[in-house]
């Protein structure tokens, strides 16, 4: 990756929506040479994908948005752990970090009752020594 590369990458996290004529023109290039070097960082994996973020308090599902901070029981690896949890309905997205904790679990859950059910699969069945949950109230948004 180059420093093109990266304005590439600033550029699109902010507006992933942005035409490659758009693009191209704040970092300098034409549209073809733009839309070039995206497919080749979405092809070597730089770029994962494209996402939309839905403020929790719009999304028309309803329910709740919960991110569980994740500690592992001893016996539990990196790997089952990972298996077991993406398994497990209503999780949208799994990391590993640093910290105080092995990972963060991001989750959809219909109502308190549904999230206690979660919170028990996720000791029970993916090896989660102790949690800790936090809902999600509304999400701030970038200007753009």
């Amino acid at each position: 990756m180059d420093r093109l590369d990266r304005e590439i990458l600033a550029v699109l996290q902010q507006d992933a929506r942005i035409s490659y004529r758009d693009l191209g023109v704040r970092v300098g290039l034409s549209a073809n040479a733009t839309a070039d070097r995206v497919r080749r960082m979405r092809r070597d994996g730089v770029i994962l994908g494209f996402t939309t973020v839905v403020d929790p308090a719009a999304d028309t599902r309803g329910g709740l948005v919960v991110f569980i901070d994740v500690t592992l029981r001893p016996d539990t690896t990196n790997e089952e752990f990972e298996r077991q949890v993406t398994r497990l309905p209503g999780i949208t997205e799994v990391v590993h970090v640093t910290g105080a904790h092995d990972y963060i679990v991001r989750a959809r859950a219909a109502d308190p009752a549904a999230l206690d059910a979660l919170l028990r699969r996720l000791k029970g069945e993916a090896g989660v020594a102790q949690s800790s949950t936090r809902i999600a109230l509304r999400a701030a948004t970038r200007p753009n």
